[in-house]
């Protein structure tokens, strides 16, 4: 079976110290840095108009936070492995080291996508049918590794509902779920400190439901992940001297899906990732809203503008954003099979 639960104290501290300690000390040298190189966002003039005293703010700053979550999980998964005499639960393992994998793969695009805004000077980044291309293989290939792994079922727990066999459908249905999530957290990132303390809340519960279900190779990565946010809040809580870019907030969505499908609970999502499908759901019903009687239905989108527009401060925003996320949770928890 692995390592128990109550054995992996040790590797559940070490990863969330060295998350949390190395995310927030690589902000002193590297937000320095990412000045110097003149790194800095371009604000749409499309946005909140006060947004635009954030203008050369550095961005590409999830950079600090994919280090510190990759070092801390591999730090803690040795650490596990040597103390607890090298038992390897072999399923929990290709979930853990695909899912980082997958995630790593999401936050290089998004480096890319922020390079070629910031140092190319085209503030579009790459296309809309270049990011889909990279995220569908990318998908595509997380799922191909977990099948071929024997790590992946065609049968899936529904919440609350019980289980049903998608059969061939599920790689299709399970393909635009992850692109269609990692584009959600990617819409989540628009204010300070949204979406890496949303993510924050959201890994704490994983970390929770991993040990519900004696999963603790992959509550490392969630311990990791939650750890690594809070590191970054304190250079990206309002008001936020770096932003993650696109560099962190694909690889956050990486994350979220990873460690869902780690459960074998992806439609969990759509309870727990409220928030996430919430503002993408946003955009999508503002453009359908707009193209078809040429009116709006929220201030501006995603929804979080649509709320600073109507006068809520950052700061409420992520707290009421963090506090459903926190609820939604709450309700996951007795979403998850007994």
């Amino acid at each position: 079976m692995g390592i128990t639960l109550g054995s992996s104290g040790v590797a559940t501290i070490l990863t969330a110290v060295i998350a949390f300690g190395l995310t927030a000390s690589l902000g002193i040298f590297l937000v320095p840095y990412l000045k110097k190189l003149k790194y800095g966002q371009t604000i749409k003039e499309i946005g909140p108009t006060w947004h635009q005293a954030k203008n050369g703010t550095p961005t590409m700053g999830g950079i600090m936070f994919i280090i510190g979550i990759i070092v801390a999980v591999i730090a803690g998964y040795i650490t596990a492995l040597i103390a607890f005499d090298f038992q390897i639960d072999q399923i929990q393992s290709i979930k853990l080291v695909a899912g980082v994998v997958m995630a790593l793969g999401f936050g290089l695009m998004g480096y890319v996508d922020d390079y070629i805004k910031v140092v190319k000077k085209r503030n579009l980044g790459l296309r809309a049918r270049e990011k889909l291309l990279v995220q569908f293989v990318l998908s595509v290939g997380y799922l191909f590794i977990l099948k071929m792994a024997g790590a992946l079922s065609t049968i899936v727990e529904i919440p609350f509902l019980g289980q049903v066999d998608f059969g061939w459908f599920y790689y299709p249905f399970m393909v635009v779920l992850i692109v269609g999530f990692v584009n959600a957290v990617n819409l989540t990132d628009g204010i300070d400190g949204l979406a890496s303390s949303v993510t924050f809340v959201f890994a704490l519960a994983f970390m929770v439901y991993t040990m519900k279900l004696s999963l603790p190779y992959l509550g490392l990565f969630a311990v990791a992940v939650a750890a690594g946010c809070l590191g970054f809040l304190v250079w990206n809580f309002h008001p936020a001297k770096v932003f993650m870019g696109d560099t962190g907030s694909m690889f956050l969505g990486g994350c979220v899906v990873a460690l869902a499908f780690g459960l074998d609970m992806p439609l969990l999502l759509f309870i727990v990732g409220f928030i996430y499908w919430g503002e993408a759901a946003s955009v999508i019903l503002q453009v359908i809203s707009f193209k078809l009687t040429g009116k709006r239905i929220f201030k501006m989108s995603p929804i979080h503008h649509h709320f600073e527009m109507s006068g809520w401060s950052e700061v409420k925003i992520v707290g009421v954003f963090s506090l459903v996320t926190l609820i939604v949770c709450v309700i996951g928890y007795f979403a998850l099979p007994i």
